[in-house]
Parts: C-alpha cells; sequence; structure tokens
C-alpha cells in the first residue's frame, strides 16, 4: 500500500512543478498563446486533485498507528494544491483584464479596484474551503476511532459471556460434587450402627 502511495507522491510532485512553472509564464506570453496555457493548466490542475483523492484513499487504508506521519503529508499536498490554485485564478484574473482592456481600449485604472475586490474574495473563499476541509478531516478520523471504540468493547463483550459461561459450569460441577458427597456422608451415617453392632457380638 505504502509503495502506492510514494508513486502517487511522485506524479504528484512532477505535475505540481510543471503547473509552477505554467503559471510563471502565462503572463509573459502572447494572447493565443496565454489562452491555450490557461487551458493546459486547468487540465493540470483536476489531474493533480484526481491524485490527491487517490493518494487520501491510501490514507485511509492505513492502520491507525501508522496514519500519522503520512496525514502530514497529505495536509502540506494539499496546501500546496490551495496555493497553486490561488494563483493560478490571480493569473487568470489579469489575463482577463488584459483582454478586457485590449477589447474596450480599457487604460486598466478601472480594473485595478474590481481585480483587488476578487482577490480579496478569492482568498476568503479559500480560507473557508480549508477550515471546511479541516472540519472534513476531523470527522473522518472521529468516525474511524469510535469504530474502534466498538470493535474493543464487541470483543469485551464476547470475553464476558466466556467467563459467564465457564462459572455456570464450575457451578454445575461444584453442586454435582456437593450431591456426591452428600450421598457418601448418608450411606456412611447408616452403616455405623451396623459395625458398632458386629464388633460388640464378636467381643463376647
Amino acid at each position: 500500500m505504502s509503495s502506492d502511495f510514494e508513486g502517487y507522491e511522485q506524479d504528484f510532485a512532477v505535475l505540481t512543478a510543471e503547473i509552477t512553472s505554467k503559471i510563471a509564464r502565462v503572463p509573459r506570453l502572447p494572447p493565443d498563446e496565454k489562452k491555450q496555457m490557461v487551458g493546459h493548466v486547468e487540465k493540470q490542475l483536476e489531474e493533480a486533485k484526481e491524485l490527491l483523492e487517490q493518494m487520501d484513499l491510501e490514507v485511509r487504508e492505513i492502520p491507525p498507528q501508522s496514519r500519522g506521519m503520512y496525514s502530514n503529508r497529505m495536509r502540506s499536498y494539499k496546501q500546496e494544491m490551495g496555493k497553486l490554485e490561488t494563483d493560478f485564478k490571480r493569473s487568470r484574473i489579469a489575463y482577463s483584464d488584459e483582454v478586457r482592456n485590449e477589447l474596450l481600449g480599457d487604460d486598466g485604472n478601472s480594473s485595478e479596484n474590481q481585480r483587488a475586490h476578487l482577490l480579496d474574495n478569492t482568498e476568503r473563499l479559500e480560507r473557508s474551503s480549508r477550515r471546511l476541509e479541516a472540519g472534513y478531516q476531523i470527522a473522518v478520523e472521529t468516525e474511524q476511532i469510535g469504530q474502534e471504540m466498538l470493535e474493543n468493547l464487541s470483543h469485551d463483550r464476547e470475553k464476558i459471556q466466556r467467563a459467564r459461561e465457564r462459572l455456570r459450569e464450575t457451578d454445575a460441577n461444584l453442586g454435582k460434587s456437593s450431591r456426591v458427597l452428600t450421598g457418601m456422608l448418608r450411606r456412611g451415617t447408616h452403616l455405623l450402627p451396623c459395625s458398632c453392632v458386629i464388633l460388640l457380638t464378636s467381643a463376647f
């Protein structure tokens, strides 16, 4: 399982490096090439998200006692993914403003405030998304802990039931032994007078 996770890690590292390089090149490209580059980056971001989903599924299959290290690595990769998406959105906003200015002949002064406003809203959405992801992760871990506790309780209940059955068997055996001893004592008390008569007769 860990080999699969590490394979996904390598693919994710190569893919994010390519995305970072392409995002940095977008502002310097001619309009036609920019449009193509934006399309390529969008596809690669989707591929990176799919890799993260596969890695997340692999981590969930790891035993709880060994899961901590992989969970930390996943949080780091998700943060890296969030940063890439933010950088890409900024690049797209700049690209959209440039296209709009070319079409309308705008000098770009009025678009600065719009761009700042959009960036602010984007950052707010990113923070909200990270909080939701953190809450989801906590919920998943809590569910897993609860499941483990239920399994432990089930094992304990089976042990208690087996102990009760052994106690019942012991009580039954003790009851049988007590009845046997009681019968032997009764037979002993009936035989005692006869022995005494025989001894007295032989003495005369």
